[in-house]
């Protein structure tokens, strides 16, 4: 059978750019209600517009995943005006350009709560309602560095493989109550992430990646994420030729170590 998001209640962080703002539209072809957050409310409300435009209903809601207490307010009054959360994309995040002997450990934990915990507080906060119904389902956008660690990129592969010890133990305790899970692992995609990387100082990178500007395109990479949703798979790798480290590391480890310190990292 078909799965269609019709009047589903979709929550997609980091919803303003990127891959966020590329599944929005996705989703908003499909006709979904969706929950647009992000700390740019005059960029969500662009993105709101465009989604409209497109058949879905929007709403915005601004949101600093830094924040543990304003992550569990809006949740809260999320769950007061809608309900329920049909799907929750756990999107919004920030990577790292810094080596890990000049990072201060206050680097290390502003990524860690943006990229990991953010996401674990909302899905605590909707999983209950889900549960309850029997039906939930959340896309959590990691990375291949959540397979592998990866030079300037300590605390964010961190966070990325943090990501995917909890939604694996979560798909196995609750996937037999509807509970559906899909890690996302970008490699390369076209987007701002490389602007805003946090450097040693916790200052943003400010440039574009030449990696990264060479990437697919944020469009292409939704579209292959809402197959991977809608055939409810567990675990999607959406890369270029980059893609071949995780299949060295998993079956010749010896050349994956070779590589991974050679491999330009920006």
């Amino acid at each position: 059978m078909a799965i269609s998001f019709k009047e589903k209640t979709v929550w997609i962080t980091g919803a303003s750019s990127g891959i966020g703002e590329a599944l929005a539209y996705e989703f908003a072809k499909e006709g979904a209600i969706l929950i647009l957050s992000a700390r740019r409310k005059s960029e969500l409300e662009k993105v709101a517009q465009n989604c409209i435009a497109l058949g879905g209903e929007s709403h915005v809601i601004p949101l600093d995943l830094s924040v543990q207490a304003q992550l569990e307010e809006v949740a809260d009054m999320v769950l007061v005006k809608f309900g329920c959360i049909d799907v929750l994309v756990n999107n919004g995040g920030i990577s790292q350009r810094s080596m890990v002997i000049e990072t201060p450990v206050a680097v290390d934990r502003r990524i860690m709560e943006v990229d990991f915990f953010s996401g674990v507080i909302l899905t605590k906060k909707v999983l209950p309602a889900m549960v309850a119904r029997g039906y939930g389902h959340f896309i959590v956008i990691s990375s291949i560095t959540g397979k592998f660690g990866f030079s300037l990129r300590s605390a964010y592969a961190a966070a990325k493989h943090a990501l995917h010890g909890f939604y694996e133990s979560l798909w196995a305790e609750l996937h037999e109550k509807g509970i559906h899970v899909t890690m996302v692992c970008p490699g390369r995609i076209h987007t701002n992430i490389s602007l805003s990387a946090l450097t040693r100082s916790g200052e943003a990178h400010g440039i574009m990646d030449h990696a990264q500007s060479g990437g697919i395109s944020a469009e292409q990479c939704a579209q292959k994420i809402m197959k991977a949703v809608k055939k409810q798979k567990i675990e999607v790798y959406i890369a270029g030729k980059e893609l071949l480290m995780i299949y060295f590391k998993r079956y010749i480890p010896w050349l994956f170590f070779k590589l991974v310190s050679r491999v330009k990292p920006m």
